[in-house]
């Protein structure tokens, strides 16, 4: 997969984790160490080392490094390994959009279309696709994967924000949001195809075996998630 650095959907993967979340908030403010962040949030050093690390694979942790003994040469000891957020932004909308993730979507389609001379809306498939696999493999569920990627998944018979209900099985989901409304709305076939590939990826990478459809509806998103496909 091809996505621009950083990885925007490693990055929302990497915070799916309550763990990496705690550590992106305390290197925010300040660069922290691997001993400072186990003992703020109580884990073992080894844990919040690899963690501190996965967030910086992601590029949202910056990485230096620093004596902070104060002393220099011989027996100073190594010098620390320190974290500090990055600059780039996880911009957060309500409702719930993600139009970075499909910019960067688009740029990786257009630039794996022309070096390998095939049609953008196969390239941009299969980069949803690798993005929604790459969420999910960070997340419990799938419908902890929707539920991170702005979906807000309920289940179908559960009573809606409208106050309705629908009659079909609660193992079957609808998506109440569309991460994508407005480019969804002008480039409907588009970017439905690839919002129902990045789903599939979260599926796939969950383990669910439950089918995402192309299912259009008035106010939300165009796909569902159904027990069968048919």
């Amino acid at each position: 997969m091809s996505i621009l650095t950083p990885n925007r959907a490693e990055a929302v993967a990497a915070l799916a984790d309550p763990q990496r979340r705690e550590l992106y908030r305390l290197a925010t403010d300040r660069p922290i160490g691997r001993d400072e962040a186990a003992a703020a949030l109580g884990m073992p050093r080894s844990t919040a080392a690899v963690n501190l690390d996965r967030l910086a694979e992601a590029g949202l942790l910056t990485v230096s490094y620093e004596r902070r003994s104060g002393r220099t040469g011989p027996g100073a000891g190594r010098p620390a390994k320190l974290y500090r957020a990055a600059d780039a932004e996880l911009a957060a909308t309500v409702p719930e959009r993600h139009y970075e993730l499909a910019g960067e979507l688009l740029a990786a389609a257009a630039a794996e279309a022309d070096e390998r001379g095939v049609p953008v809306r196969d390239a941009l498939d299969a980069e949803a696709f690798g993005a929604g696999a790459a969420i999910g493999a960070g997340c419990a569920d799938l419908e902890a994967a929707l539920t991170l990627c702005g979906y807000a998944p309920r289940a179908k018979g559960a009573v809606s924000a409208d106050g309705t209900a629908d009659a079909a099985s609660a193992a079957d989901l609808v998506l109440e949001n569309c991460p994508f409304h407005a480019l969804a709305t002008r480039h409907t076939a588009l970017i439905c195809g690839a919002n129902l590939e990045l789903v599939r990826g979260l599926a796939t990478a969950t383990g669910d075996q439950r089918t995402p459809a192309l299912v259009p509806a008035a106010g939300r998103c165009c796909v569902e998630i159904r027990q069968s496909a048919g």
